[in-house]
C-alpha cells in the first residue's frame, strides 16, 4: 500500500512529533484518562497513521464495490443506484391495528414491511393457550391463523411490497401462512419478496424464545431452506441474527462471530441437505445491531463482508460472486435507549443510523425514541422514518461509495475487528471437530455462547457503574427530560379477548374434517421425515391454527430446557 521508503521516513517524522511536540503538550495538557476504549473495551489508540496499514493490500484487502472481498461495498454503485430499504419494524395488538400501523409508516416513506409477533406466536402457541395467559398482543402482533394474516396484509399488494417477519422457531408456519395467503389471492411465488428470520441459532444463544430442541430445528431449517430455494425463489430464508447477542450485552466481535459461525452452520446444513451453495447461499441474508460507537460500528460492518466473502471462496469454494456477497439488515440499538431523558434517543438513533449507512447495509430500522418504555407511538416511528430520510437525502452521505474508506483508523480497526472475529470462529470450529454446524451445536448445548456474553455483559455494566461509559441522562447529566412528558402508546386492555374471539371464529367457521386431514398429513410427513413445508402451507389453507401445527411438531420432537449457565 505504501512505498516502504516513504514508510520509514513517515516512521522518523512520527517518532519526532512524539517526542517532541506531543510530549512538550501533555506536560502541560495532560489527557483525560490513561486508556481510552470502545464500547466493546478494546483499547483505542491515540493516533492512527500509515504506519498502522504497512500491510494493507488495497485489491485483497479493500478492492472495489461490488467485487469481492467486498469490503467497500456488495453493490457497485452502493446508495448512488439504490438506497438502503427503509424497514421500520412494526407489530402489536391484533393484525387489524398493526395492519394500520404498516399504512401510516408506508404513507409516511417506509420501504419495505416488518413484523414484530408477540411472545405466544414466536415459541408456538395460540392465542387461547395456557400458556398465552398475559402475553396475546403484548410485544408484537398475535397471529394464530391465516384470517390473521389476511388482515395484517389487507389491501397489501404481497407483489409489490418486501416483508420481513422476525420469528424463528415458527418461522415455517409464518411463511407457509403468507404463502397461502399470495396462492389465494393468486400471486405467483416468484414474485414474492421478502425474509423470514429462521435464525433457530441465535435463540438459543440470546434471546430464547424457541419452541423445539436445537438439532431437530436445525432440520426444519433446512426444509425452508430447500422449500424457498426450489418454490419461492426470490424470497431470503434465513436472516442470520446477531442482535440479541449483543444486546444481551456481547461485545462487537462477539454478536459479528456468532452470527458467522451461524451463518456458515447453516451452509454446512444445506451442503448435508445436498443443496449447492452456490444455489442456496444467496437468498441467506444477515441481521446486525448498530451501536452508539460509531467507528466500532462501520469497522464491524466492513469486516463481516470481508470475512464472509473469504470464506464462502476459500472454505465453501463457491463460485458466484452472488454466494460470496453478504447482505444484511441494521436495527439501531434497543439496548442503548433510556427511560430517562428519552427524546436524548433521537441522538443516539441518528448516530447509529449513519454508522449503518457509512458501514454500507441494504436494510435498516430505527428505533423510536420511546421504546424504552413502551411499544413506539405513531410520532416515535414517524421521527425515526424521517431520520433514516434526512440522512439518505440530506447528508450527502449516500451520493459517494464507502466515503470512511481508506480512513487510517476505519482500515486499522476493520483489520482488528476481523481478527477478533477469527479467533471466535476459531474455537467454535474446533468444538465442532472442523463442522461449523456441530461447533454451534456444542455451543448451546454446553453453554459457551451464554459464558462469553454474560462475562461480556459484566464487564460492561461494571464500565458503567463506575462512570468509565458514560450514559447521558443516566450516569451524567441527569437533570431535566422527564419521560412522564412523553405521550406514550396505550395498549388496549382487551386485546386478549379481542384476538380469543377471532380465533373462536375462525374455529367456528372452517371445516374441521379438512383440518383433521391435513393436520394427519403434516404428521405422517414429520414421522417420514419429509420436507414439511408443502404440508404447513396446506395445513394454512384450511385455516389450522399455529399451535395445532407446532403441536405436531412437539409430539414428535420434544421441547428443550436451556442449560443455562448461572
Amino acid at each position: 500500500m505504501f512505498d516502504e521508503h516513504r514508510l520509514r521516513e513517515f516512521v522518523e517524522a512520527y517518532d519526532s512529533w512524539e517526542g517532541g511536540t506531543l510530549e512538550e503538550w501533555l506536560e502541560s495538557h495532560p489527557e483525560r484518562r490513561e486508556m481510552f476504549k470502545t464500547l466493546s473495551g478494546y483499547e483505542r489508540k491515540r493516533l492512527y497513521t500509515p504506519k498502522d496499514l504497512e500491510n494493507l493490500d488495497y485489491e485483497s484487502d479493500l478492492g472495489f464495490p461490488g467485487d469481492p472481498p467486498f469490503t467497500r461495498g456488495p453493490y457497485p454503485t452502493m446508495y448512488r443506484g439504490r438506497l438502503w430499504t427503509h424497514r421500520q419494524i412494526a407489530g402489536f395488538e391484533t393484525a387489524v391495528e398493526t395492519n394500520e400501523r404498516y399504512k401510516y409508516l408506508l404513507e409516511a416513506g417506509q420501504t419495505g414491511l416488518s413484523t414484530d409477533f408477540d411472545h405466544p406466536t414466536l415459541t408456538g402457541y395460540d392465542s387461547d393457550d395456557s400458556h398465552s395467559e398475559g402475553e396475546v398482543g403484548r410485544i408484537g402482533v398475535a397471529i394464530d391463523t391465516l384470517a390473521d394474516v389476511e388482515d395484517l396484509f389487507e389491501d397489501i399488494p404481497l407483489d409489490e411490497v418486501s416483508t420481513s417477519m422476525t420469528i424463528n422457531s415458527p418461522a415455517p408456519i409464518m411463511l407457509a401462512f403468507y404463502v397461502a395467503l399470495a396462492d389465494k389471492r393468486g400471486v405467483d411465488r416468484e414474485k414474492l419478496r421478502g425474509t423470514i428470520q429462521n435464525s433457530i441459532f441465535k435463540e438459543f444463544i440470546a434471546q430464547k424464545t424457541f419452541a423445539l430442541p436445537p438439532r431437530p430445528n436445525i432440520e426444519i431449517v433446512k426444509d425452508v431452506m430447500e422449500y424457498c430455494t426450489e418454490e419461492v425463489p426470490n424470497w431470503y430464508w434465513a436472516n442470520v441474527s446477531g442482535y440479541h447477542t449483543r444486546e444481551a450485552g456481547g461485545s462487537a466481535a462477539q454478536e459479528a462471530a456468532f452470527t458467522l459461525g451461524a451463518g456458515m452452520g447453516y451452509v454446512d446444513a444445506g451442503i448435508e441437505r445436498g443443496l449447492d451453495p452456490d444455489d442456496f447461499v444467496p437468498r441467506m441474508s444477515f441481521f446486525f445491531v448498530s451501536q452508539t460507537d460509531f467507528f466500532e460500528e462501520i469497522a464491524k460492518f466492513r469486516a463481516v463482508r470481508r470475512i464472509w466473502a473469504r470464506i464462502m471462496e476459500e472454505r465453501y469454494g463457491v463460485e458466484t460472486d452472488a454466494a460470496k456477497r453478504m447482505r444484511y439488515h441494521v436495527q439501531t440499538a434497543g439496548e442503548s435507549l433510556t427511560a430517562k431523558q428519552p427524546m436524548v434517543n433521537i441522538v443516539r438513533t441518528t448516530i447509529q443510523a449513519m454508522a449503518a449507512v457509512l458501514g454500507g447495509c441494504q436494510s435498516l430500522h430505527t428505533n423510536g425514541y420511546d421504546e424504552a418504555l413502551s411499544i413506539p407511538s405513531e410520532d416515535a416511528m414517524r421521527i425515526a422514518i424521517r431520520t433514516q430520510q434526512v440522512i439518505a437525502h440530506e447528508s450527502g452521505i449516500s451520493e459517494t461509495i464507502d466515503p470512511v474508506g481508506g480512513s487510517y483508523y476505519v482500515e486499522r480497526a476493520t483489520r482488528d475487528m476481523e481478527e477478533r472475529i477469527l479467533e471466535y470462529l476459531t474455537d467454535i470450529e474446533e468444538m465442532g471437530d472442523g463442522n461449523m454446524k456441530e461447533g454451534m451445536l456444542q455451543g448451546i448445548e454446553s453453554g459457551y455462547f451464554e459464558q462469553e456474553i454474560v462475562d461480556s455483559s459484566y464487564q460492561w455494566e461494571k464500565r458503567k457503574t463506575r462512570g468509565e461509559l458514560k450514559k447521558v441522562g443516566v450516569n451524567c447529566y441527569t437533570e431535566g427530560g422527564d419521560a412522564a412528558d412523553v405521550e406514550l402508546f396505550t395498549a388496549d386492555p382487551a386485546t386478549e379477548e379481542r384476538q380469543i374471539e377471532r380465533l373462536r371464529a375462525v374455529r367456528d367457521e372452517r371445516d374441521e374434517e379438512a383440518v383433521d386431514a391435513k393436520i394427519g398429513a403434516l404428521r405422517d410427513a414429520v414421522e417420514n421425515d419429509e420436507n414439511i413445508m408443502p404440508y404447513l402451507v396446506d395445513a394454512a389453507k384450511v385455516y389450522a391454527t399455529e399451535g395445532e401445527m407446532m403441536g405436531v411438531l412437539r409430539e414428535k420432537y420434544g421441547t428443550y430446557e436451556d442449560p443455562g449457565v448461572f
